[in-house]
């Protein structure tokens, strides 16, 4: 018989309640914000968002560090990996489901949305009351209320933003290669490599979305096309964000000489977390894009 371990129970931590704390002024700075911005008054609604920001990172650092210190000190068994595992399986699901409600809503605009206000076969008589002249295109370019814009190819910063992704999700997996194979250089060079092309990747979109505004017209104002534009390619970019400070913090604790070919759960997760990111990017370049 197999000997029987047991569970780690760690003790009592602070962390939840002031994580807690810190989402509770980000909801109530952030609505206070809006309802100000839209009254144009001046109030305290941005100090309360910063100051639940700062709670927020303050206690991601102290868990973290608590989390790390009980793996370094061999607290954690494979019980508690097998639960880690399946927590950051069902996050990423979670993710998933996050970008579908966007593609949907992307797919109910151009394919539903739009076609039904150009008055398809099934209604003709809606395009004449509404907009006679309105014609149905996607990339809707030239909306029912006048607005005009440009739309944003795939060559150019999107299609060199897509190669960057993909260079970056094979290094990643060659670093995580020889985490697993105990060649710390390559893992090392790897990760580095990594986390520049996140960053590069991040300058390039920034400067997207300058272009997109000065040279384009793309805003937020340009209709449902801007509109589902800036919400899928914004909504990623924070993503690639979250996932550089992942890879970040990984490169940081690889140089204190943390992480085993047998005990690198927290790499592995951040790995996960990047192909993932990746993919996503793959299929909103072809649908945002080229489609």
């Amino acid at each position: 018989m197999s000997e029987q371990q047991s569970y780690y129970v760690p003790a009592s931590s602070p962390w939840p309640i002031i994580g807690a704390l810190g989402l509770g002024l980000i909801a109530w700075g952030a609505s206070t914000t809006v309802i100000q911005a839209s009254a144009e008054q001046d109030g305290h609604g941005s100090t309360v968002l910063f100051a639940g920001i700062g709670v927020i990172v303050f206690m991601l650092f102290g868990w973290f560090r608590d989390q790390i210190n009980e793996s370094t000190k061999g607290l954690h068994n494979e019980q508690l990996n097998t639960s880690y595992k399946l927590a950051m399986s069902w996050f990423i699901f979670s993710e998933v489901m996050f970008f579908a409600a966007f593609f949907g809503a992307l797919f109910y605009a151009r394919v539903i949305a739009v076609q039904w206000l150009g008055g398809d076969s099934n209604n003709a008589m809606t395009n004449e009351v509404l907009w006679p002249e309105f014609v149905a295109h996607w990339p809707l370019v030239n909306t029912p209320g006048g607005t005009e814009t440009q739309a944003m190819g795939w060559y150019g910063l999107p299609a060199i933003n897509t190669i960057i992704l993909l260079i970056s999700s094979v290094t990643c997996h060659f670093a995580h290669t020889g985490l697993e194979q105990g060649k710390r250089k390559q893992l090392t060079g790897m990760l580095g490599v990594t986390i520049i092309l996140g960053l590069i990747f991040l300058y390039l979109q920034g400067a997207e979305y300058v272009h997109a505004y000065q040279d384009l017209g793309l805003t937020l104002d340009s209709g449902i096309y801007g509109n589902t534009f800036y919400m899928l390619t914004g909504f990623h970019g924070l993503h690639v964000t979250l996932g550089t400070v992942m890879l970040i913090v990984m490169f940081l604790r690889v140089l204190k000489g943390h992480f085993t070919p047998d005990n690198h759960f927290a790499f592995q997760a951040t790995s996960w977390y990047w192909h993932f990111v990746d993919v996503v990017w793959l299929c909103l370049f072809v649908v945002v894009y080229v489609l």
